[in-house]
């Protein structure tokens, strides 16, 4: 793990000072900004980000990155509206058969990864490419999904404190605890934060780390395959184009949230207020009404920079000390 003498506690207080800040800004700039249903809509609508961002904080952390789980996304989409509208499955069946596809994708990256010594940009690229052609394969137009399952999880409410939140919602945040507790009570979690940490100094310990990065991929692919089935209920439909640059978005997500690029530090707890944060970003701009929804990316670009060039120094400092 990384020095004692390195806690970036900068970045989750910040995150949610920042989230505050926001909304107190939306709240007084715009009537209604602060209801219970626009800040219910910001997990609502991002919640196939936030289970994104999951499998995304594992991967940084163990020191790794994974560029293929907007891909992943989509042909997850695909599969589903295929199996459901060409070869007539059981929506169950296919859900279970997608999330499976989805952790052994990410487990054959992770292999690759380990076991022929490859970067990780390199292998995860190559999933991306991979992933998004065989949308192609599959159908270049969207497939509709009009199955009676995926249109009720679309169209469900769950009534909560004078508003309502949607079963992707729930499963989002259900997800999100699963996660906290791999990562902070469970001997897979302390290997994660060791080997993003040093991997030498892990093997030297004798955690598995092998296994350990295989798993991390597979969890990550299983997070994005679960992203796509909740996408599905979204959108309703299959297209090889969903989710483009999503995997940014899911990086910037736990980066913001408080997550070192470097590995070996942050917060699986985190993705939420990262990804709050880029939802009350686009839901600001769409309360202006004035603003071209580009200022999304710019500004999520320029906090990204802040975050990362803010992590780099404290790294820098600590680094100083420790030499004195």
């Amino acid at each position: 793990m990384k020095s004692p003498a390195f806690t970036p506690l900068f970045t989750p207080f910040v995150t949610l000072a920042l989230l505050a800040a926001m909304l107190s800004i939306g709240g007084v700039a715009y009537p209604g900004f602060l209801s219970v249903q626009v800040l219910f809509n910001l997990l609502i609508d991002n919640a196939f980000l936030l289970v994104l961002a999951i499998g995304m904080g594992f991967v940084i952390l163990s020191g790794g990155i994974d560029l293929s789980v907007g891909s992943v996304l989509a042909l997850a989409t695909m599969i589903s509206a295929w199996l459901l509208n060409v070869a007539h499955w059981p929506p169950a069946l296919v859900i279970i058969t997608v999330l499976v596809l989805g952790a052994l994708f990410g487990g054959a990256m992770g292999l690759l990864i380990h076991a022929f010594k490859l970067q990780p940009f390199i292998v995860t690229l190559a999933g991306m490419f991979l992933a998004r052609g065989l949308c192609y394969l599959i159908s270049i137009n969207s497939i509709t999904i009009d199955d009676p399952l995926y249109l009720s999880m679309s169209q469900a409410q769950f009534a909560l404190l004078g508003g309502f939140v949607s079963p992707s919602a729930l499963v989002a945040l259900a997800m999100l605890a699963l996660a906290v507790w791999l990562a902070h009570y469970t001997a897979f979690g302390r290997s994660v934060y060791a080997i993003g940490g040093s991997e030498q100094s892990a093997l030297m310990m004798g955690l598995p780390v092998g296994r350990t990065k295989v798993l991390v991929y597979a969890l990550s692919g299983f997070c994005a395959a679960l992203a796509g089935v909740l996408f599905s209920f979204y959108m309703l439909s299959g297209y090889g184009l969903h989710a483009q640059g999503a995997e940014l978005d899911a990086i910037a997500a736990v980066v913001i949230g408080g997550t070192l690029l470097s590995g070996g530090y942050g917060y699986i707890a985190g993705a939420l207020s990262g990804v709050l944060v880029l939802g009350t970003i686009q839901t600001l701009i769409a309360f202006d009404g004035t603003l071209s929804s580009w200022w999304t990316r710019i500004v999520i670009g320029a906090l990204l920079f802040l975050f990362c060039a803010v992590q780099r120094l404290m790294a820098m400092g600590a680094a100083r000390r420790l030499q004195t």
